[in-house]
């Protein structure tokens, strides 16, 4: 009898030691937060034009052009307005382009190599909105701020257009070298001959998502 309960235990704990290790236990799963993505806006060069617009009569005849070249490094940010913000630029005058050569080469002859420093247009971009923004431009070895009014679409192309007024960098004279040089094509239907003495710039660019 004594035996028969003996085996009796022995085989109750087996069969108790089977079912726990039969059963499964459910894996703790630690809760791990997703990763925020943060946007980034980047400007390119070869996705920016810097458009220029001088005029010539008293009618105020529009001449119109681009420079072909812009030199600055990728800038990004987290907003447009940030990846504005900052930029450093160089434009070689010598990419100058109006559809007419002679005129191209009056403008280079005439006007830039009358200035010091000739060679590039240098500068940096400042915003100081989301509509507002501030060009810091050297030409003819001055340096002044050029106010900017700036504009984006839904498809984050940025316009931004402003007008130079040649005196404040010190560049009349030049312009009245260049007015001798084109006297004659200048002159209007009034038979007076005149180059105004400001430059409407206008700068397009598209930032990319990064």
């Amino acid at each position: 009898m004594k035996r028969v309960t003996i085996l009796m235990a022995v085989f109750a704990l087996a069969l108790t030691t089977s079912c726990k290790s039969d059963k499964k236990e459910t894996p703790t799963t630690e809760t791990v937060a997703p990763v925020e993505k943060t946007e980034q806006f980047v400007i390119k060069p070869e996705g920016t034009t810097v458009n220029w617009t001088a005029y010539k009569t008293t009618a105020k005849t529009p001449v119109s052009g681009v420079f072909t070249t812009l030199n600055f490094d990728a800038h990004s940010g987290a907003s447009v307005q940030e990846a504005l913000n900052g930029v450093s630029f160089s434009i070689p005058v010598s990419s100058i382009f109006s559809k007419d050569s002679l005129r191209d080469t009056k403008l280079q002859k005439f006007f830039f190599n009358v200035m010091a420093d000739t060679e590039f247009l240098k500068g940096t971009l400042k915003t100081t909105s989301p509509t507002e923004a501030i060009a810091t431009i050297t030409m003819n070895g001055e340096t002044h701020d050029l106010p900017l009014a700036y504009t984006v679409t839904e498809d984050r192309r940025v316009s931004l257009t402003g007008v130079m007024q040649l005196k404040e960098w010190n560049a009349l004279d030049a312009l009245g070298t260049l007015h001798e040089a084109c006297k004659v094509l200048h002159t209007g239907a009034d038979g007076v001959s005149k180059t105004w003495d400001e430059v409407g710039i206008k700068m397009d660019t598209y930032l990319r998502e990064q």
